[in-house]
């Protein structure tokens, strides 16, 4: 399990425009991870709408957002699209990253195994946890409060 103060682990991914993207990218910069189960569900658009809608808010606290789930590249350019997401919808299709972070249920609903837990992850520019929120139960939001009083912390 990533707790805070451990060294955020790297990855690299294919975002919704098929280009890749690394976490190392954006050293320099805070960073808010967030893993969601899926695409196109009524909690994971209202966070992510929440996410797109304060952009500017994130931006000031000097942070990049990075949206992870398993769903395919296809499935989040098309998501994107329809919601206007300002920021990279990267696909953790094979589990590695969802993985390394220690954020996969089991089994979630109607039998899926390996989707992503709705977790949030703020990692500083030196790529430091100092935020970590996994959360059980996926009708749950992150304190998004809390993401954002560690960002004011860290600037």
């Amino acid at each position: 399990m990533i707790k805070i103060g451990d060294k955020a682990p790297d990855f690299t991914l294919r975002g919704s425009d098929k280009s890749q993207v690394s976490l190392k990218d954006f050293s320099g910069k805070n960073v808010v991870l967030l893993f969601y189960p899926a695409a196109f569900t009524g909690v994971c658009t209202k966070e992510l709408c929440m996410m797109r809608d304060g952009l500017a808010e994130y931006e000031r606290l000097d942070a990049q957002i990075l949206a992870i789930s398993v769903d395919s590249l296809f499935t989040l350019a098309q998501w994107k699209m329809d919601q206007g997401f300002n920021f990279p919808m990267l696909s953790d299709f094979n589990k590695t990253v969802s993985k390394k972070y220690d954020v996969l249920y089991k089994e979630f609903v109607f039998e899926m195994k390996g989707v992503s837990k709705r977790s949030a992850f703020v990692i500083d520019k030196t790529g430091i946890v100092r935020y970590a929120e996994v959360l059980e139960n996926a009708g749950e939001m992150p304190n998004f409060e809390a993401v954002k009083n560690t960002l004011e912390s860290l600037n």
